[in-house]
């Protein structure tokens, strides 16, 4: 099957996308590194990190999560370690999605 030359995309993606960019152009400059450095410790081209910073929405999810990882910007609101004991504990699905959706675990009082 031929790759579509562009998906259209929601501006809320060009908007999250963009902001993660920055956050990891952000954290890469807040700890001194140039994206030959950070881009060689991901096992990526330069251009292939440029592009993530500025929100490209070609790039791999995966890769654009270990950018975000090696420099430092948290993609979940759980710490690594964290995340890797909950989801052994709860499933995979539950750690992604927002609190909003979750169930809650605590039971209701209804012993009148």
């Amino acid at each position: 099957m031929v790759k579509p030359v562009s998906r259209p995309t929601s501006q809320y993606t060009h908007d999250a996308l963009a902001l993660l960019g920055q956050l990891v152009r952000e954290a890469r400059l807040g700890k001194a590194m140039t994206t030959t450095d950070l881009a060689s410790r991901a096992g990526i081209s330069r251009s292939l990190l440029q592009r993530i910073e500025r929100g490209d929405p070609g790039c791999s999810i995966g890769v654009v999560f270990e950018v975000a990882a090696l420099s430092g910007v948290p993609l979940f609101e759980l710490e690594p370690r964290q995340l890797t004991s909950h989801l052994a504990l709860h499933g995979e699905k539950m750690a992604l999605l927002p609190k909003a959706v979750r169930t809650s675990t605590q039971r209701v009082k209804d012993d009148f």
